[in-house]
């Protein structure tokens, strides 16, 4: 246990002017390298926790936190699985779909897409198309009407606006005297939306869900229910209590399952990211052992004669301990400091940057998130600060181990 002793005499240590100026010099290398390491290990880390927000609500925006399928065919009787479900704790919303695949045309350009049927007075409850609308309106598709709403690199492909007919070709067929041809539909855009990902941009296309139905061959079923949820981390617990509580006839799927392979490589790439700035602080670490040593052999001296009047072992592996510790804690306060200022502040520091060199960062002709963005994670600052003040005592213990074992007798000898 840490006397006032030890804190006394290694707090002073510390603060002692050094004769040996290199001393000194790695001790503020070492503050400046944990400072240096924490700094950019919250700010990277809160830059790529912005992007996965980022990147989660444009995917969640479109897509849904649960779907509800039949097994092995359309979803019949779909009211009676929505009254099942919609009164469960932490449901929100849901909504019908129809989705098949199929191909646009327009004049001699052609492009295949995902056809998902909704209900436009229901869409809100799940996603948030509506507000992704650029041209046109959702609300414009109406049963009968048929009208479609197609994203804005679809549109651009096929050369279409608002007002432009296009042809969908549905791979469900009709067999005739002259052999199977496949169905075809003449449709009205009404709308265009860009939701920032390319993958729905220039994949996707909302019709009306009774059309939808006509057109897949689905007269009295559903492709299935889509949930929206207060929580979006609970998706995978509720959807296994939906699934045990409709049974084995029903097939749940949470946006963790459809989606799994892109959010686990983010969540890689951070946890790479995370050993490769730690090494940063690992290096200042070693500063912390070297100036140790150091100031170990440079008081050989005084560490017997605190021996000889009765220090013990401990006491002076207790009095580097502190006096390495304040170093590591120093330069951990000061880059949490920096790296939680940094990361509130990336918003207005990366335009002021882009400002005075004249430069864009993220061009919005190439990224679709064009803003640098952030979320600062309590949780991440705590496990980066602790993991730096660990390594900062860790490196303590071998010098000051060192410095216990000093012999008074041969250090005073040529003294």
């Amino acid at each position: 246990m840490i006397r006032p002793y030890e804190l006394f005499v290694g707090l002073r240590y510390t603060r002692a002017k050094r004769r040996n100026h290199f001393i000194s010099f790695i001790s503020l290398s070492s503050i400046l390298g944990t400072a240096l390491g924490v700094t950019a290990l919250i700010t990277v880390l809160s830059v790529m926790n912005g992007f996965d927000k980022e990147l989660r609500d444009r995917i969640l925006g479109v897509t849904s936190n649960i779907t509800i399928g039949a097994v092995g065919g359309p979803l019949h009787h779909w009211r009676t699985v929505a009254d099942a479900v919609k009164g469960m704790h932490g449901v929100t919303g849901l909504a019908p779909y129809v989705q098949g695949q199929g191909m646009l045309t327009h004049g001699r350009d052609s492009s295949g897409v995902v056809v998902r049927g909704i209900l436009p007075a229901d869409e809100p409850r799940v996603t948030d198309i509506g507000g992704k609308i650029v041209a046109g309106s959702l609300d414009a598709l109406r049963p009968g009407g048929f009208g479609i709403v197609l994203g804005r690199e679809l549109a651009w492909k096929l050369g279409v606006d608002v007002g432009s007919h296009v042809t969908l070709i549905a791979p469900e067929g009709e067999v005739t005297p002259a052999g199977l041809l496949p169905r075809l539909r003449r449709f009205t855009v009404v709308g265009i939306f860009d939701v920032g990902m390319y993958e729905y941009d220039t994949g996707l296309a909302f019709i009306q869900l009774d059309d939808a139905a006509k057109l897949y061959l689905m007269p009295h079923g559903i492709s299935g229910l889509r949930i929206k949820l207060a929580d979006i981390y609970r998706a995978p617990a509720l959807a296994r209590l939906m699934a045990r509580k409709l049974g084995p006839d029903y097939r749940v799927r949470d946006w963790t399952q459809e989606h799994a392979n892109f959010f686990r490589a983010l969540r890689m790439e951070k946890t790479v990211m995370f050993v490769i700035l730690l090494l940063i602080v690992a290096v200042a670490a070693f500063n912390i052992v070297s100036t140790l040593v150091m100031v170990v052999t440079d008081k050989e001296a005084e560490i017997a004669i605190l021996r000889t009047l009765g220090a013990s072992p401990a006491s002076i592996m207790g009095i580097f301990m502190i006096q390495g510790s304040v170093i590591g804690v120093i330069g951990t306060l000061i880059g949490a400091i920096g790296g939680v200022t940094l990361a509130l502040n990336v918003v207005t520091i990366v335009p002021f940057l882009q400002r005075v060199f004249h430069t864009t960062f993220l061009s919005s002709s190439v990224y679709y998130i064009s803003q640098l963005p952030s979320h600062l994670k309590w949780s991440d600052v705590i496990t980066i600060t602790s993991v730096s003040l660990a390594m900062g005592f860790l490196a303590t213990i071998y010098p000051a181990w060192r410095a216990a074992q000093t012999q008074p007798a041969e250090a005073l000898r040529y003294e």
